[in-house]
């Protein structure tokens, strides 16, 4: 996997005031980790632990930890400069002033001291009573071996080699508490990944505090942030310390080592996420521009990244499906949906929504919106003009379901069959029935159309599409058919979500005010994925099997997602997916099939532009749209070989 950084965040066991103590427990965890990641990341003072009081201005204490500072460097020494780096942190006396600071090693030497800059003294902390705070802009400092480094807090340290780096930042504890922090300022001036040597003591209410805030920081500033407190084996005279530790990328927890649970934490940060992200925020740049009041100097570490084998973050095999509070989840988008149609139906001031039912995932959906939107809005059921119009690969499952279902909606249910039309349509333009090629497919999603746009200019109302993203994404849907509506419901709903929404959604419904539709919905969800184009098995079962066609919608909606979402090249892509499906043993898909799928994803999903380019108005409710009035915009001739070879 390229693009990863992977970074470690511990809290050793602290023996306060005993350096040689604390670079022995500091030691052990290089020792244990200094392969296995990039970056060892510590609490604030780790030297000589947070809570040593007034000793901090004792002489002995402060040449104590510039010597074991020395000591630190010299383990970190390899001649390749393969090994982690480490930061410590220690007090440190500049020009007779002392600083809390902490200190980047990496292959024998220090590379930055960076200073606190805001120091709390208020409530249980008196920092001011021992150390300086301020901006101090960076300078060169010398070792008592002769070596030197950068002092101050403006320092950015770049990580890497050649095209493979990442730019860090360190702010400490306080500083990321203040309105403008220097960790914001940091990552406005370039730093990626912010890294925060703390001691925050524990009370009721701090740990969700800390994660509010420690999100927030890193959402807003489109960074990598790691988060390091310091533990239970601090002083407890007045105050407890809890080595609550987190990291977060773009605003999402990556991973968390909660309070007293002490232990070593590694995650991997993908680059790739937050640099499209930064690219694609206009705002940020802006905002770069107007934070140019101080210069921030950039050093390189001579350190490559790590080349990584695997993959450390979770990597959900369906990322548009919620993982969590899936009800609620679902409910808020679904929410989403209902409104977009309530208000286009107040809007129109229309007699009826009119919806064709076919007894698929994507037409479930989009009839349970209506039938809430309605309910919503106080009409009658029966404003949903429900019509199943079944055609030569229409099987009795399907026809059996969407009936069910539109009576149990109460919606007005009309059954229309397109047999006759479609035949006559075969007459008309010389087309032999026995050809079930392209043309045989979609003359019937035409006639489908054709009859609710009919049927709504009749009534008084308008067509509610049921197409979903994937389908769009994919070109799957008949241009000007099945394609087309007056307004569309799915359109930012992936084809692995629509499953899960109609599940989730068709169970709450079943208990606020819908009975009856739970069976219904259930065998809807069993049943396979086809726009039943084609004749029916002789048994009458579905012979016509999209993802026998297409491949797995699983694997297209994750490719979808990488690629618009963060704009990942397809190597990055067929990389995550096999550590997704590493990760994920409910699913199994080879190399190969991934390969033979992510092709046929690109293709068809560049070929198909001009189908988005007229697509219906629909509301947008998560971050990936084609919408090209909103969210994509392409050209329908975009050249696309270069994306399929290097698959």
């Amino acid at each position: 996997m390229k693009n990863l950084i992977r970074i470690t965040a511990a809290t050793p066991k602290v023996h306060i005031g005993n350096v040689t103590e604390n670079v022995r427990e500091l030691s052990e965890i290089y020792r244990e980790y200094q392969d296995k990641t990039d970056i060892i990341v510590t609490p604030e003072l780790s030297l000589t632990g947070y809570t040593c009081a007034d000793l901090f201005t004792n002489r002995h204490l402060i040449e104590n930890a510039k010597k074991g500072l020395m000591t630190i460097a010299a383990m970190t020494s390899c001649g390749t400069g393969q090994r982690a780096a480490i930061v410590v942190g220690l007090p440190y006396e500049v020009d007779g002033e002392l600083f809390n600071c902490a200190a980047f090693v990496q292959n024998g030497k220090v590379i930055a001291v960076v200073p606190k800059t805001y120091l709390p003294n208020y409530g249980e902390f008196y920092e001011k009573r021992w150390f300086t705070g301020r901006k101090y802009d960076a300078e060169q400092i010398t070792f008592s071996d002769g070596s030197n480094a950068l002092f101050g807090n403006n320092i950015i340290i770049q990580l890497g080699r050649n095209d493979e780096t990442v730019k860090i930042g360190i702010e400490i504890c306080e500083d990321a508490w203040t309105p403008v922090s220097p960790g914001r300022l940091l990552a406005l001036n370039g730093a990626e990944i912010i890294l925060n040597l703390s001691a925050s003591n524990e009370v009721i209410g701090k740990e969700q505090f800390r994660r509010n805030l420690i999100g927030g920081i890193s959402s807003s500033c489109i960074c990598g942030y790691v988060y390091v407190s310091a533990g239970r084996y601090e002083s407890t005279s007045d105050i407890v310390f809890s080595g609550h530790n987190l990291m977060y990328e773009n605003g999402k927890m990556l991973g968390e080592i909660k309070p007293f649970e002490e232990n070593v934490i590694t995650r991997d940060f993908n680059m790739t996420k937050i640099r499209h992200d930064r690219l694609a925020n206009k705002s940020f740049a802006d905002c770069r521009k107007n934070c140019t009041e101080r210069t921030y100097v950039c050093i390189s570490c001579d350190k490559p990244v790590m080349e990584k084998k695997d993959i450390l973050a979770k990597v959900p095999m369906t990322p548009f499906v919620p993982s969590r509070d899936v009800l609620n989840r679902c409910i808020s988008i679904f929410h989403m949906q209902v409104a977009g149609l309530q208000r286009r139906i107040e809007a129109t001031k229309c007699k009826c929504v009119v919806v064709g039912v076919s007894g698929g995932l994507d037409s479930t959906l989009a009839l349970l919106v209506s039938a809430q939107a309605v309910k919503n809005t106080g009409l009658p059921a029966s404003t949903v003009i429900g019509i199943t119009m079944p055609g030569f690969g229409t099987t009795n499952r399907t026809k059996n379901n969407s009936i069910s279902l539109m009576k149990l909606l109460g919606c007005d249910m009309r059954e229309i069959s397109i047999v006759n039309s479609v035949l006559q349509h075969f007459s008309d333009i010389g087309h032999d029935k026995e050809l079930k090629d392209v043309t045989y497919e979609n003359c019937q999603a035409r006639e489908r159309t054709q009859i609710l746009m009919d049927v709504a200019n009749k009534e008084g109302g308008f067509v509610v599409g049921t197409g979903d993203l994937s389908e769009l994404a994919l070109g799957w849907c008949t241009y000007n058919g099945d394609h087309m509506s007056m307004y569309a419901v799915n359109t930012s709903i992936p084809k692995t979500l629509v499953r899960t929404l109609v599940d989730e959604i068709g169970h709450h419904m079943e208990k606020t005010g819908f009975e009856g539709i739970a069976p219904v919905i259930e065998d809807i969800i069993d049943t396979p994925v086809s726009p039943e184009l084609l004749p029916p098995n002789a048994d009458g079962t579905i012979a016509q099997k999209t993802e026998d066609t297409v491949g797995s919608y699983i694997l297209h909606d994750f490719f979808l997602y990488y690629t618009l979402r963060y704009g990942m090249t397809p190597e990055e892509v067929y990389e995550l997916c096999k550590a997704a499906v590493k990760q994920n043993s409910q699913y199994y898909f080879s190399d190969e099939e991934i390969e033979k799928w992510q092709k046929v994803f690109y293709t068809r999903f560049f070929r198909q532009q001009f189908k988005r380019n007229c697509m219906p108005d629909g509301v947008k409710v998560g971050t990936v749209s084609v919408s090209p009035r909103g969210d994509l915009r392409l050209p329908s001739e975009l050249e696309f070989g270069d994306f399929v070879e290097l698959v």
